[in-house]
């Protein structure tokens, strides 16, 4: 058992501190092939990685944080120092939490996000790149999420980056009577495509898959509005009727040049897609006004206001399961030396069992009768300090836990302890502890000659 500590290191290239171009930068091929990348550096144990429209993250576990930071290096190397948050082990514990909650969205308390961690959960695990640590942190995050939709209104309303451009449409032009074009039939141009088909006077769907668009068509089936699909190519013949324009597609590179605006007439277009579908030269265009994703910022900060107070109980929410994920760990560095401690008992009985045992003659029966009588006495002795332990671990008394090891086993070195390398949550145990730091709780309920064992 060494009982080195694990570490999460993580970094965050979002919305908060990067533009468009700069997650342009750091966007992995796959969610899969990044945890993999990670999980071969040097240290790392386990790894999670987690991109979305608006963020790309990775995190890893390693003994020694500064072995974390390293792997991270090259996972955002080609983003400026300005764009990426660095964090530290807890700070990427709270941070998924948070991520999860929708807290750190740029729609706050979007729904995405959940299943976003969900799937990103799941490519790493596919990969072998999840293990204890991250397995506890990520489903308490998972938890923490489910609970902000359950128990506040954090995602009613607005609730998704389609929602949010289906609401700029609505604010800047009114949709009642309007032509409408979604390019794209992803889940952010479905999205968007359910929230128009019965507000809007015609829906064009538009994709480079035609039988995507006409099974989208199929699906919406507004009560009112025409429904038409169009290949990709032909998007530019329909702008000049055309009076909102929302792209969502997945496409690595711009598909809408400047010339495909040029029979637009006083068109909105909102741009949710990552990188930008619509050429950067169409912002000059005095007949299109455009809202990308950096744009879009200002506007959901309406609805940021009208979840405050949903968010403000999100935040407890966080801290509440946050602290338990917290003594969740140390119960588990306490584990550990319980089982040390357990070790050493089974060793100590074992010894005076056959002793005992070769000076009686008794048959099989009466030797079980002895060695159940023998497993009896030291689970009974040990069922209080065990749970004086767990509580000392979770008040993080780890020099009371390092003395009661070496108290059941006192030839044991600092190295071998496994709570006195660096705990993840606490200061080090020290080398030198002794029965006098032992709280008068714990001690009153240590077998009786255990002190008098101690060197």
């Amino acid at each position: 058992m060494t009982g080195q500590a694990q570490l999460v290191s993580g970094v965050s290239v979002s919305h908060e501190r990067a533009d468009m171009d700069h997650l342009d930068a750091v966007t992995v091929e796959s969610q899969r092939t990044a945890v993999a990348a990670l999980c071969s550096e040097p240290g790392v144990t386990e790894a999670f990685v987690l991109q979305t429209c608006n963020r790309v993250e990775g995190y890893v576990v390693t003994e020694d944080a500064d072995a974390g930071r390293a792997a991270l290096d090259s996972f955002v190397e080609s983003a400026p120092e300005t764009a990426v948050r660095e964090l530290c082990h807890e700070e990427s514990l709270r941070h998924l939490l948070r991520v999860a909650a929708g807290l750190e969205s740029l729609v706050i308390g979007e729904d995405q996000i959940l299943g976003q961690v969900r799937s990103a959960y799941e490519d790493a695990r596919s990969v072998d790149g999840i293990g204890p640590v991250l397995e506890d942190g990520i489903t308490k995050a998972i938890r923490v999420g489910e609970r902000a939709r359950t128990e506040t209104a954090i995602n009613e309303g607005v609730v998704s980056l389609a929602s949010a451009a289906v609401r700029l449409a609505a604010e800047k032009r009114g949709l009642a009577g309007r032509t409408v074009i979604v390019v794209g039939t992803g889940d952010m141009g479905t999205r968007a495509t359910k929230q128009l088909a019965d507000r809007v006077d015609r829906l064009v769907i538009a994709n480079r898959t035609a039988a995507n668009a006409r099974e989208l068509a199929t699906l919406v089936r507004p009560a009112s509005a025409t429904v038409e699909t169009i290949d990709l190519s032909d998007v530019s013949t329909r702008l000049s009727d055309a009076d909102v324009l929302i792209s969502a597609t997945g496409a690595s590179d711009q598909i809408l040049d400047a010339e495909a605006f040029d029979g637009a007439q006083n068109t909105l277009v909102v741009d949710i897609a990552r990188p930008r579908d619509v050429s950067l030269a169409v912002d000059d265009r005095e007949s299109v006004t455009v809202y990308d994703l950096d744009r879009l910022e200002s506007v959901t900060e309406k609805t940021r206001q009208m979840r405050r107070e949903a968010a403000v109980r999100v935040e407890s929410i966080v801290d509440e399961e946050f602290e338990r994920l917290l003594a969740q760990y140390k119960r588990k560095r306490a584990d550990e030396v319980i089982s040390a401690m357990y070790e050493g008992a089974e060793q100590i009985k074992a010894q005076e069992l056959e002793t005992a045992l070769g000076k009686l003659d008794m048959d099989e029966e009466d030797r079980q009768v002895v060695e159940s009588m023998a497993d009896a006495i030291v689970s009974q002795l040990l069922a209080a300090p065990t749970n004086s332990l767990r509580d000392a671990a979770e008040a993080d008394d780890w020099s009371t836990i390092h003395t009661a090891l070496r108290l059941f086993n006192p030839h044991v070195s600092p190295e071998e302890s496994p709570v006195f390398d660096e705990m993840p949550f606490t200061s080090n145990a020290p080398a030198d502890a002794s029965p006098d730091e032992i709280p008068d709780h714990v001690r009153e309920q240590l077998p009786a000659g255990v002190l008098d064992q101690f060197e």
